[in-house]
């Protein structure tokens, strides 16, 4: 079965997030585009690709297991609410922008084109 983990998005996604938070939080480089959004794009296929994966890892037909469309676009708007909406009222560390939100809906529809797939030899993937 290959992991979730191993596939080529969530790779990329993992190392583009962990190199800009080295440069940013150790060298103090900031990519101007990069540091607003990057890690916003990144973000979904990471989170959805760690959540498939540990469900993967426990459940009966681990191989043949999807996300539906519409518990991703749970997530997502989800993910929006909690990171765009309450936590800048809560928190001054957060700021809300809904270019945010444009670019966690970018990265939802790379992990469902790309990430939520079955494991090659299945041909049908029952959904949660």
């Amino acid at each position: 079965m290959m992991d979730i983990f191993k596939t080529p998005i969530f790779i990329f996604a993992s190392i583009a997030f962990w190199v800009n938070q080295y440069l940013e939080k150790s060298l103090g480089i900031f990519i101007p585009f990069y540091h607003a959004y990057g890690d916003d794009l990144m973000a979904m296929p990471v989170v959805f690709g760690i959540c498939l994966q540990v469900m993967r890892w426990f459940h009966p037909h681990s191989s043949q297991l999807t996300f539906s469309t519409k518990q991703v676009m749970i997530g997502l708007a989800y993910f929006s609410i909690v990171f765009e909406i309450a936590l800048p009222l809560i928190s001054k560390t957060y700021t809300a922008d809904p270019l945010d939100v444009l670019c966690y809906g970018v990265g939802t529809l790379v992990f469902l084109k790309f990430m939520n797939k079955p494991v090659p030899q299945s041909k049908k993937s029952p959904a949660l």
